[in-house]
Order: structure tokens, then sequence, then C-alpha cells
């Protein structure tokens, strides 16, 4: 293994372009995009100077130290507390669901095992009298008709264009549900912002020798194998290395609609808006994600979810009944292929925040790097998509 193309230049690429090259093999990343970082490409408007997250707001959090201390190496990190705002029928509330939000929602003051006891008692059990089956009967289970009708059912279903019954439960076991005035989205350690943005942070993890980058350059499967290399790194849709011979795997994508402003605009960074009547699911006000700069105007995105086709960026992958089946056929045929690794989000059709795909990458760069020196088949899936 001398010569590795690998096929993404998002994080995913460029961790393992960076492990490979320090360990002596010589890489080349692609990226059909005139850009690195893939979806969490970073951009500065000319017009108002604010830091565009260009595909959508990304918040670097985790608990891994070593994730951590890694994205570090590339480059500084502001403290940055994601703060998320809900406009629900007219009025604005706290999120994620909190004291502060059910105390606004009910009109209350309530302490904290009041409140507690309060949404136990407004909490609906399955009418099957078993566990939870689908996203609607958890939320029912969890905080009762009132805060699902207002935060999670119309917000959900513009999210995935389906009704939330027809998703899994496991879906909203992930959201916080919280007894006291704690407004910080995210449970993890550490979190923050690259001071630079996020396309200058991947930029500094591929800068470096043995490494090679193609930028607006596409590689088909064709091209990938066609090219004489020892081994070939993909991060691109699973079912794209296979033509979709057996289906396109489902995806929701999104669409933004930009403008600029010459002042705050919402006042925060991300406000939800889960009214099913509203056609967008939210708006963020991009120089909130940088508040240690002062631009001279504002950035603001709406946020509309829609069906993924062809043509589209993937954004999530729906993973419902019909896509794992067709997932398992595409991971069958996958682990028969010679001299390919299928990595990230794209390559093993999971959603995964940054400082998984990290993690995930330096495992697998490791995973290649053992092989090389034993002389063993590298797996295609260095972690199990399943």
């Amino acid at each position: 293994m001398q010569r590795v193309l690998i096929v993404g230049a998002g994080f995913s690429g460029a961790v393992i372009a960076r492990a490979l090259a320090e360990a002596g093999v010589a890489v080349t990343v692609a990226d059909a995009r005139p850009h690195v970082a893939g979806n969490c490409h970073t951009e500065r408007c000319p017009d108002t100077g604010v830091m565009v997250h260009v595909y959508g707001p990304h918040i670097f959090h985790t608990d891994n130290e070593g994730v951590w201390a890694y994205v570090n190496r590339f480059g500084a990190f502001r403290p940055y507390v994601n703060r998320v705002k809900a406009t629900v029928g007219g009025r604005v509330f706290a999120l994620p669901v909190n004291l502060h939000t059910i105390n606004q929602i009910f009109g209350t003051a309530m302490r904290p095992d009041e409140a507690r006891a309060f949404i136990a008692a407004r909490a609906q059990a399955p009418a099957h009298g078993g566990e939870p089956a689908n996203f609607e009967e958890q939320a029912l289970a969890m905080v009762g008709p009132e805060i699902y009708a207002a935060f999670f059912k119309g917000y959900t279903a513009k999210q995935w264009g389906c009704d939330p019954r027809e998703l899994p439960a496991s879906i909203l076991k992930r959201l916080p549900l919280r007894f006291n005035y704690d407004d910080n989205y995210f449970f993890h350690r550490f979190q923050g912002m690259p001071e630079a943005g996020y396309t200058a942070l991947v930029a500094a993890i591929l800068d470096c020798p043995g490494v090679t980058l193609r930028l607006g350059s596409p590689v088909t499967p064709g091209d990938a194998r066609a090219g004489g290399w020892d081994h070939v790194v993909w991060t691109g849709p699973l079912d794209a290395w296979f033509g979709h011979d057996l289906g396109r795997l489902g995806y929701r994508t999104l669409a933004f609609e930009r403008f600029t402003h010459d002042g705050d605009w919402q006042g925060c960074a991300v406000m939800n808006h889960p009214d099913p009547d509203v056609p967008y699911t939210r708006i963020a006000e991009h120089r909130h994600f940088a508040p240690w700069e002062t631009p001279r105007g504002s950035v603001v995105v709406r946020e509309y979810a829609r069906a993924c086709g062809p043509d589209d960026i993937p954004y999530y992958p729906i993973r419902l009944a019909g896509e794992q089946a067709l997932l398992r056929r595409y991971v069958a045929r996958a682990r028969a292929e010679a001299r390919v690794s299928f990595v990230g989000r794209l390559g093993t059709y999971r959603y995964l925040d940054m400082d998984v795909t990290i993690n995930e990458a330096l495992k697998a760069a490791q995973s290649l790097i053992l092989a090389r020196k034993t002389g063993a088949p590298p797996p295609a899936f260095p972690v199990d998509p399943l």
C-alpha cells in the first residue's frame, strides 16, 4: 500500500489522509467541490464580513478528549454554547425543552420537582401497553401532548417529510429533556467553534508532506477502479460506488434561502420554527456563531428540508425499514470489494456528528496502517454501518 486515493476532502478524508501520509504513504485526496471541509465548509461573506456556514450550522461538541486535542492541533477554538430558541404560535420559547420552556408553555412557575411530577402526570403511555413503537408514542410518553404538539410534531414532519408515527422512537430518545434552566443544547464537556472557520481547520489537517490535494476534481467509481491505486478510501455515498444499481438509499436534503441585514436580525444563532404552516424548519443568523467578532452586517438563512433527488446534496440518511434492508444488501456487496474502504457519513450511511466522524477516521487510518504493515487486506468497513 504505497499509493492511496481518498475520494472526499471532508473530515473523514482529511484525517485519514494525514495519518497515512505521516506513516509514509503517498496520498491523493480528490473532491468534486472547489473547497475542502465538505458540508462543514465556511467562508467569509464579502458584503458583511460574517463567517458563514455555507451548508448549514455546525457546532463542535465532544466528550472525547483525544478528538478535542486533535482538532486543537490544527486550529484555535473559541468557547461557544449552542442556545436554540423556537417560535411557536407567535411566542418565543427556550430550547431544548427545560424548566424554562415548561413554565413558559403552561404559564407556571414550577420548581424542578413540581415540573417533573407535572410532566409525568401529563405523559401518555402507548395505547397498546408496550414500549413506544414510534416517534409520536415516544414523545407523548416523554413530554405529553402539549409539548409534543408545540415543539416536535410539526418540526419533525417538515424535517423528515412524513408523519411522526412512521419514524422510529429512537430519534427522540437522543433529545434532551431537562428539569432545570440549563439551555445549553449539548451535554458535552468540550464545546467550541474554530476561530478561523472549519475550512481553514480541514485545510490545516491536509497540509502535510505526502498529501496531494485535487479540488474541483470529481472521481467516479470507474475512475477510482481504473487508476491503479493500491487502495481507495471512498467517503461518497455507499450506493453511488455501485452506480445505485440496487436502488438509491434515501436521504433528506436542505435548501437555503439567504439574505443579508444591516444589523442583528433575530438576536440568536438558531431559531426553530416548528409550526406546521411555516414552510421552513429554522432560521440561522451566522454572525452569532462567532460572538467574538463584530461584523458590519448579518447573514440570515432560512432552511427548508425536502426529499433528496439525484442531483441534490445528501444530508440526513432516512434509515427506515426499506433503507435498512437495502443498506444490508449494499454492505454485503461492499465487503466483497478488494482494496476499497468505505468511511464517513455517506460511506456508511449513518448520521454522524463531527467528533464521531473524526474519531472513526482516526481508527480507520490505524486499521489501514496496520494492514500495510502486516500485508493483511484492510477492512471494507472499519466501523460496521449496520
